[in-house]
């Protein structure tokens, strides 16, 4: 038996109503697999209401592992409800060869900062994926994904930060009511999954070498001040450009060094987080090397969907003669409407590149999803783990 993916979405006014409508819908797609892991997306104001949804989906799937969150904005089919209320309903079963360990990453002050537990301790090579999904006021999210870079190495961890809180309580949810974990996890093996991550920036300028430097300040760019450079390379541009950089200075830095040539797959995108005029030093969101190519990066609507189309064939590609059995996405709460002009840009796109499939997912605060090879947590993404039957 092969994997099996199903999902449902609803808006009706209670959670458990919602989640009734959802989980039959998945329960449907499943026909008549087991469920071997569900997931549950509550938005706007149902996140109050998280245990009735998860009791109701309990007893309509019977999932051996049930996990979800709640958040401000939910993915669903060829829609994104950006707004308003609603429960979206991911199901999965494993087949035959397939196994998924759901887990909880936990934090713990100690002298010289925090502690943290709970990464799976497993043989290299047995885990397909991990889905990650972070509570950020209690999980320093660059710390963890280094840990899972250097314990589970090579291994795509995709997810998304939740992007709505319920009042007094935890957004992670587990069982039948909210999880205590700073970040719950689902690692799966003897299935494939191709993760996706499209960050939608340009790169525009030179390539530029960060030869002075340490943790997230850049003080030198090709031997001299990085902000008297970044400067003079902002003069060169075209004003095409200029214009775009007025919307925000973005900076990529190249993960894997040592190709002959760089393309937007090969950055980590990051905003300026400040700068000194008086040393000339340029703050950035992610660590810095010495001998680090950087280079200007732009954001817009054009470059976020070619980027996005470009990714999705890509995965069409690499998927071959296997068939999409379902997919989860974690879009940015940045992207959408706002950002496009119209709605469901996102699911739209996945279904026109790799469906039609089951696609349920989020609208986030926060995306998760490795760049060359490394996880990363990033923003205005539209990230993706795509399950092969």
């Amino acid at each position: 038996m092969s994997v099996v993916v199903g999902s449902g979405f609803s808006a009706a006014p209670s959670a458990a109503a919602g989640a009734a409508d959802a989980a039959h819908d998945a329960h449907l797609a499943l026909g008549g697999a087991p469920c071997d892991v569900a997931l549950v997306f509550v938005g706007g104001d149902l996140v109050t209401e998280p245990a009735e949804a998860l009791r109701v989906v309990q007893e309509i799937l019977d999932p051996t592992e049930l996990v979800g969150t709640t958040a401000g904005g939910l993915i669903a089919g060829e829609q994104e409800h950006e707004q308003g209320d609603g429960v979206a309903v991911w199901a999965i079963s494993l087949g035959d060869e397939g196994r998924a360990e759901v887990f909880e990453l936990h934090t713990t002050e100690i002298e010289d900062g925090i502690a943290l537990s709970g990464i799976p301790a497993v043989e290299l090579g047995a885990t397909s994926a991990v889905i990650l999904l972070a509570d950020t006021a209690h999980l320093p999210l660059e710390a963890t994904l280094n840990a899972f870079a250097e314990h589970l190495p090579g291994v795509p961890v995709i997810g998304g930060v939740p992007s709505l809180v319920p009042p007094d309580g935890r957004p992670l949810l587990r069982g039948l009511g909210q999880s205590t974990a700073a970040g719950l996890g689902i690692r799966f093996e003897g299935i494939e999954v191709l993760p996706l991550v499209s960050q939608g920036a340009r790169p525009i300028g030179p390539e530029l070498t960060v030869t002075a430097g340490e943790g997230a300040v850049i003080r030198e760019l090709a031997g001299r001040p990085a902000i008297d450079v970044l400067r003079d390379t902002v003069d060169s541009l075209n004003e095409d450009d200029r214009e775009q950089i007025r919307h925000g200075l973005l900076l990529g830095l190249v993960v894997n060094p040592g190709q002959p040539d760089y393309g937007p797959g090969d950055f980590i995108v990051r905003g300026l987080a400040g700068a000194d005029p008086e040393s000339g030093a340029v703050v950035v969101g992610a660590p810095v090397t010495v001998g680090q190519v950087a280079r200007l990066h732009v954001r817009d609507p054009q470059t976020a969907t070619t980027d996005l189309d470009d990714e999705l064939a890509l995965r069409r590609t690499a998927t071959g003669s296997a068939r999409v059995a379902g997919a989860l996405a974690f879009t940015c709460n940045g992207r959408g409407s706002d950002m496009f002009g119209h709605a469901n840009h996102d699911a739209e796109a996945i279904q026109a590149g790799l469906g039609p499939l089951p696609l349920v997912g989020m609208i986030s605060a926060g995306e998760i999803g490795p760049v060359g090879g490394r996880p990363f947590a990033h923003g205005f993404t539209a990230t993706l783990a795509v399950f092969l039957a």
